[in-house]
């Protein structure tokens, strides 16, 4: 690959900032292998409450703050910061509103019930990425979202912005993890609350045969390619796909470069 290759990693969670499950370790780790190996890298992340600004060295970026972003035909101001991410040369750019994001928890309450505007988040953070990726002028070769939180980002790239120049060659990928509570915790208010942010057709593809909501397949379904992690299985329609385990990295700039290949055919 002569040209460096740009590499939009979108995830609800990474280290050191927030650490809850996997995720955190594989967002950090590859992502540094990539951009090692001739990537440019930029990551975007939800900047929750418990992110402690001072000590991340977190600061607005004015230029890119100011838009609004609309929920359920409300407009919510979005902010965005950004830091350095410590041993690279990467920076990472977080989502920030003082409504879906200021609160000291992340997605559960301190009594451990799941906090009920989590799916107004995920659509105020899936539409806030692409509004700030437009907004940096900078077209990605692969965008890949990691966890429940972002996925509804294919769909949206796949629908609602087809026709963006900035998103007009890049390859979608959506790493999928175990998500079986939040399914089961977004499944009554889903329909109702996404037709409002979605088409209905892309609506129905979130749904399973039982009439039951799968974030994974419907991320899957409008995905270029998929990472299955936590064992999960899904029917990848034929989308290219490997598998992550503790061996992976290397796997992944290997993956990516076969999804080149199919942009540049």
């Amino acid at each position: 690959m002569a040209d460096k290759k740009r590499i939009l990693i979108v995830t609800q969670e990474m280290k050191p900032y927030t650490n809850i499950s996997k995720m955190s370790e594989i967002v950090r780790t590859y992502s540094q292998y990539l951009q090692e190996n001739g990537m440019e890298i930029r990551i975007l992340m939800p900047r929750f409450g418990t992110i402690n600004e001072r000590r991340h060295r977190l600061h607005e970026v004015v230029r890119l703050s100011g838009m609004n972003i609309n929920v359920n035909d409300e407009d919510y101001p979005l902010i965005i910061k950004v830091a350095s991410l410590p041993g690279t040369r990467m920076q990472v750019y977080f989502l920030d509103n003082e409504e879906f994001f200021k609160r000291k928890t992340v997605f559960k309450t301190d009594s451990g019930e799941l906090h009920k505007d989590n799916l107004d988040r995920t659509v105020f953070f899936c539409k806030g990425v692409i509004e700030t990726v437009k907004k940096f002028g900078w077209s990605p070769d692969i965008v890949h979202c990691h966890g429940w939180m972002t996925s509804l980002l294919p769909a949206y790239l796949k629908t609602h912005y087809c026709n963006e120049p900035i998103f007009q060659n890049a390859q979608v990928v959506h790493s999928a993890y175990e998500c079986g509570e939040i399914n089961e915790a977004f499944n009554t208010d889903f329909n109702a609350q996404a037709k409002k942010n979605l088409l209905d057709t892309v609506v129905e593809s979130y749904t399973n045969a039982n009439n039951t909501l799968d974030l994974n397949k419907g991320a899957a379904l409008h995905a270029d390619g998929v990472v299955l992690n936590d064992s999960i299985e899904l029917d990848l329609n034929g989308a290219p796909n490997i598998t992550h385990d503790d061996e992976a990295t290397a796997a992944y700039l290997e993956f990516f470069k076969e999804l080149f290949v199919t942009t540049e055919a």
